[in-house]
């Protein structure tokens, strides 16, 4: 186990530095000027212009800047944001909280009811149940974020009226940040009103976002369950007499969840994907909303600090999610 650990993290460095390579070069190929950006419509003189390029290092080759930003990376220094002067590492700890809040409800959505909806499918295999699952899965697979979230927030919060448009939390709640997790903090503070609605500007984001995994979880599982209850230790269990929820949940479920782990640990750089377009149509204030506005803004830094973490972030959970397999099933073996 942890020679298989040292292996991948020994993998996570070249990755990281592709990450810095990429994101520094492809983000100057988008049109715009970020020292114009910041000045806005009121626009600036040249002479002011050029002494910010030179400030912000804008007038140097585009290697010698690389060069610049990987020794500053190498000290811990994630540069400034362009357009409030703050620390990108500071700004994206204040931020990730909301996202990872944000996400982690959508995944346990997607998993309460995407392992069910597998593990039925896969028990009434080829019945109107398993064909109404699949079609369900694969409509969810297939829909667009940003026209599922309108479509909610016209059913729910126009129509209905049962949950707020946007937000995290209603304007008339102030809660200290101390965890940054607003539903931990406004237990902490002991406020029940604040605490149902945070709760309720969370639900609409969470299912939109927790739509596409929970459709791979739900597929995935029938068709590892499906593997697995064909199996001859299968055939001996129910042979013996054990009853089925013995077998289904004990025998099967377990060998049939490594694959359904390793596309959970996969969902997790969707989630990041996907939270971009649902932080901004919800205006939920957490990283995918603070890397749209730094795109308009061409805010180089804020963008190269914010991608590096977020990769750097993927790969931890997905090193996580491969160290589990051991945890889920001893006889697999990662020094091998």
């Amino acid at each position: 186990m942890l020679r298989f650990a040292l292996t991948r993290l020994t993998l996570i460095v070249p990755t990281l530095v592709g990450i810095t390579v990429l994101a520094f070069f492809l983000i100057r190929l988008v049109p715009g000027d970020p020292i114009e950006t910041m000045a806005g419509e009121r626009g600036i003189d040249p002479a002011r212009h050029e002494a910010l390029r030179k400030a912000y290092g804008f007038d140097r080759p585009l290697y010698v800047q690389y060069g610049v930003y990987l020794e500053r990376l190498l000290h811990g220094d994630l540069g400034r944001s362009i357009s409030t002067s703050e620390p990108v590492g500071s700004e994206f700890l204040t931020l990730f909280p909301a996202t990872v809040e944000l996400g982690v409800a959508a995944i346990l959505f997607a998993l309460l009811l995407g392992l069910p909806a597998g593990i039925v499918a896969a028990i009434r295999r080829n019945t109107i149940l398993d064909q109404g699952v699949m079609g369900i899965s694969l409509t969810g697979y297939s829909m667009p974020i940003f026209w599922w979230g309108l479509l909610l927030i016209l059913l729910f919060s126009v129509q209905l009226g049962w949950t707020p448009v946007s937000g995290r939390i209603s304007v008339q709640f102030f809660v200290e940040p101390v965890t940054g997790f607003l539903l931990v903090d406004t237990l902490l503070a002991g406020d029940r009103d604040a605490f149902r609605s945070a709760l309720s500007h969370l639900v609409l984001p969470a299912v939109v976002l927790g739509t596409v995994p929970l459709a791979v979880i739900a597929r995935m599982t029938r068709s590892a369950m499906l593997e697995v209850m064909g199996e001859d230790y299968i055939r001996t269990a129910r042979a013996k007499g054990l009853p089925p929820l013995r077998v289904v949940g004990l025998h099967a479920l377990r060998n049939a969840l490594i694959p359904v782990v390793t596309v959970i640990g996969l969902q997790v750089g969707i989630l990041f994907t996907g939270a971009i377009l649902t932080e901004t149509i919800f205006s939920w204030p957490g990283i995918g909303k603070w890397l749209i506005e730094a795109i308009g803004r061409r805010d180089y830094p804020v963008l190269q600090g914010g991608i590096l973490l977020i990769g750097a972030v993927v790969m931890a959970v997905n090193l996580g999610v491969d160290l589990a397999y051991g945890l889920i099933n001893p006889r697999i073996r990662h020094g091998r």
